[in-house]
Parts: C-alpha cells; sequence; structure tokens
C-alpha cells in the first residue's frame, strides 16, 4: 500500500506541476494586461474558493485521529492555504514619482470629505 501511496504522491506531484506551468504561461500570455491578469487571480481565487467549499470539506475528518493528523500536516507543511489580495497602498508605488504629492491624491478625512472644504 505505500508503493501505491507513492505512486498517487508522485502522480499528483506531476499534475499540480501540469497546472502551475499551464497558469503561468496564461499569465505570461496576459503580460501588459492589467484586467486580464486581475481576470485570471479572479479565477483562481474563485477555484481554491469551490475547493474549500466543496470537496474540501466533504473529506474533512470525522475523528480525532485524523483531525490531529490533518493539524499536524497544515502545521509542518507551511499552514493553511491562503490567497492574499493586493492592499491599495501596494497599487499605489507603481504611480510615477514625478507627480508631486499634492496633484497625485486628493487629501480626503474620513474617505468621503476633501480637508480643503470642512471650512465650507
Amino acid at each position: 500500500m505505500n508503493n501505491d501511496q507513492n505512486s498517487d504522491s508522485g502522480d499528483l506531484s506531476w499534475r499540480l506541476q501540469d497546472i502551475s506551468t499551464a497558469v503561468k504561461e496564461v499569465a505570461q500570455a496576459c503580460d501588459g494586461d492589467v484586467i486580464a491578469l486581475l481576470a485570471v487571480l479572479r479565477h483562481l481565487e474563485q477555484l481554491h474558493r469551490e475547493i474549500r467549499d466543496g470537496v474540501f470539506q466533504a473529506n474533512l475528518p470525522t475523528n480525532r485521529q485524523r483531525l490531529y493528523s490533518l493539524l499536524r500536516d497544515i502545521e509542518s507543511e507551511g499552514g493553511w492555504p491562503y490567497i492574499a489580495r493586493m492592499r491599495i497602498q501596494a497599487l499605489l508605488v507603481n504611480l510615477s514619482e514625478e507627480v508631486s504629492n499634492e496633484d497625485a491624491l486628493p487629501n480626503y478625512n474620513h474617505d468621503v470629505f476633501r480637508l480643503d472644504q470642512q471650512s465650507e
């Protein structure tokens, strides 16, 4: 049975590598098109959600031993799978440095009112 598990593990590794290669090729083909790249990221996030909420939850352990084994594996193999989202500040880093701070971003208070209009 151990040989079967090793064979299945090797097959899974190859299949995951094929998926990685395909995703990287799609991303490379979208180079220069930020909207298309955003669509790729959204699609990957949706796949993550579908797997997590579907087949993964259906296969969660039903006893303490298996739960403990799963938690140990999660801890030893790098934690829970997570797709992080960029923050707006990270997007702003790519703005041209030539634009002055006053011209680049309006000065807002509470994200609703302009500071220079508070006296009105």
